[in-house]
């Protein structure tokens, strides 16, 4: 697999115009929809976001940092801003009477009587959500939380550090104003949706972010393709990003089913970019270019985000950020590799900045001719 080193000075920062906080709903070119909504570049800053706030739980992992801290909750969340995190990525559903709250799995599995049952998250009224877990009131019971494993597994939800359950309000009141959110809407990929359901859910979420964002940088992510467009068509002044897997699991929307496929939607809903499990980046590099010459931003995700050597080839490949679990320990390796050749030198102008970034060397030949190496061994195991 060949790979091609991109020059940092290609590499993008994220940042957002926050021209207005209303719902958008008229006509307007494409140049002025882009100079509203999307990540522009600055200072060549590589981002990272911590997933589910300072990383998701797997509780059949050995990793104890899979287990440190309760996932999307504001313990999670707070711990991510106490590191260069730029975006702390998470999860919203909307409960039966029109609540977000924060939530990953689409069903809570609980116990009951001494029987496992499984709730879902959208059937719930807020205040039933908000009773399982740790509660704040002591005269509250706790309900047992467990989780089921992709294999059927059913652990239950045991972490070091717990924490109870949010409401997207909730994080926007007591979230480090540091860092920026990715609004992942979760929608269950079991379900067909009519537009009507997508656009209540979508606006609830709105009405609570164009309430309470003030000047916190926002953007907007969904598997769901209808979802993302929708988003979109719903407002203008934050990002919508397009997720998929790239190819790796199959779905009868074919929408879903390639980077190619997802480049499509993107053009045809306006959004911004895409998010892509990055296994499917690096089996397809050249997918990189492909996405940037539509002038669409390229995120990614997954477990191989974890490994600094990957995010490092991302880096040089032209991906504008990573989305990890290990936080601390990749926020530390992006600050050693992405520093601006620049610094320490005071009183360069813009352009001279710009000058010194275009003669870097992003890295050596040996270097990459051992990520070449390792990278298909990573992929493939």
């Amino acid at each position: 697999m060949a790979l091609k080193a991109v020059p940092v000075s290609q590499v993008p920062y994220i940042d957002q115009f926050h021209e207005n906080n209303a719902l958008y709903n008229g006509e307007d070119d494409v140049g002025e929809r882009r100079k509203m909504a999307t990540f522009i570049l600055k200072e060549n800053k590589f981002v990272v976001m911590g997933h589910r706030g300072s990383g998701m739980n797997i509780l059949q992992s050995c990793d104890r940092r899979s287990k440190a801290i309760k996932e999307n909750t504001l313990c999670s969340f707070n711990e991510a801003a106490k590191f260069n995190v730029d975006f702390i990525e998470f999860d919203v559903q909307v409960t039966r009477d029109g609540h977000p709250v924060i939530f990953h799995d689409i069903f809570i599995l609980t116990q009951e009587e001494g029987k496992l049952i499984e709730k879902r998250v959208t059937d719930l009224t807020l205040e039933e959500f908000l009773s399982y877990g740790p509660q704040n009131a002591s005269t509250n019971v706790e309900k047992p939380l467990f989780r089921k494993t992709k294999d059927g597994r059913i652990f239950e939800w045991k972490v070091d550090e717990d924490d109870r359950f949010c409401t997207l309000e909730d994080v926007f009141e007591n979230a480090s104003q540091s860092v920026g959110f990715n609004i992942e809407f979760k929608l269950d990929d079991n379900t067909s949706y009519k537009e009507e359901e997508l656009v209540r859910v979508i606006l609830a979420v709105l009405q609570v972010v164009f309430k309470h964002a003030k000047s916190r940088c926002i953007m907007f992510s969904s598997f769901q393709p209808d979802a993302a467009q929708l988003i979109r068509k719903q407002q203008t002044t934050y990002p919508v990003f397009f997720l998929t897997n790239g190819g790796s699991e199959i779905y009868s929307d074919i929408r879903r089913n390639s980077l190619d496929e997802a480049i499509k939607l993107c053009l045809e809903g306006d959004l911004q970019g895409i998010v892509s499990e990055v296994k499917a980046i690096l089996r397809n590099p050249t997918m990189i270019a492909k996405i940037k010459e539509f002038k669409l931003s390229i995120l990614t995700y997954g477990q191989l985000n974890n490994e600094q050597e990957v995010v490092h080839l991302q880096f040089m490949m032209g991906v504008e950020g990573v989305i990890v679990d290990f936080v601390k320990e990749i926020t530390l390796a992006v600050s050693q590799f992405s520093k601006p050749v620049y610094a320490g030198k005071e009183g360069l102008s813009l352009l001279e900045k710009s000058q010194l970034a275009e003669k870097r060397t992003p890295c050596s030949d040996d270097e990459l001719s051992y990520f070449r190496r390792l990278v298909p061994e990573l992929i493939h195991s």
